[in-house]
């Protein structure tokens, strides 16, 4: 008896220590740049688009919450036209695009299923989509003059814009110097969101650096102070970028 006792009490506690683990308390909001996406994976891709799309919507914490939860098309098809344009698979050219939004959905939106306002895949993609409308994060940084150039800006430019326009503490993730180069090329925005209400929120505290892994090779990470490289598609600048380009 004792022994079935401390079999079931570990049971237990590995139940709780699961439930933990799905746990979260903000949404992050992720957009990122198409053709740093592609410098990232060596991918030349397909005519990327010129603007800023979807990346996802996450929680902060957990992954694949319901596994047993598969992603369905057919819950999301009115959406299809938006989800192509604002959300496509900027990586893969094949036809099954859906490919990325199944696994947004399996390993994110079961776990921000949680909130009664994402409980379905179709609130989960429509509420993607409103939040990057209504943020519109391709006009507010053209309002600050941020716009792809083959020149520099410095990392400060695009912390201020956000941070004025959006009245919260952003996340900015660039991709690291290629070996050779000597300045970091801006990848991905992350806008954080309080769980209940998915009102803006900070990302991180004043003062507190944002958390992020250090990167291995060419991966994603917290840009550092300084230059940073904000590339037009490489159809427009591609034989352009002859000698040292300037900061603006």
């Amino acid at each position: 008896l004792a022994g079935l006792c401390l079999a079931l009490g570990c049971l237990c506690g590995a139940d709780k220590l699961l439930s933990r683990s799905h746990e979260w308390k903000k949404l992050i909001i992720v957009q990122h740049w198409p053709a740093t996406v592609c410098e990232e994976v060596q991918n030349d891709c397909s005519d990327p688009p010129d603007y800023w799309t979807i990346h996802g919507l996450w929680p902060d914490k957990g992954g694949e919450c319901n596994r047993s939860w598969h992603f369905d098309l057919d819950e999301i098809k009115d959406l299809l036209p938006e989800m192509k344009a604002y959300w496509p698979d900027i990586i893969h050219s094949s036809p099954n695009r859906s490919r990325f939004w199944r696994h947004e959905w399996e390993k994110h939106g079961t776990c921000a299923a949680q909130v009664d306002a994402l409980n379905s895949q179709r609130k989960y993609f429509g509420k993607s989509l409103a939040l990057y409308k209504q943020l519109d994060l391709n006009s507010k940084l053209l309002k600050f003059g941020l716009k792809p150039s083959i020149n520099y800006y410095h990392i400060l430019d695009f912390k201020d814009a956000l941070t004025r326009v959006y009245g919260v503490i952003p996340k900015i993730q660039c991709l690291p110097p290629e070996q050779g180069e000597d300045v970091q090329t801006i990848g991905q925005i992350e806008l954080c969101l309080t769980k209940e209400d998915q009102r803006l929120r900070n990302c991180t505290e004043p003062g507190e650096r944002p958390a992020g892994v250090a990167a291995q090779g060419r991966e994603l990470a917290v840009c550092e102070d300084g230059p940073v490289f904000y590339p037009p598609p490489r159809r427009a600048w591609h034989g352009q970028k002859q000698g040292k380009p300037t900061v603006l």
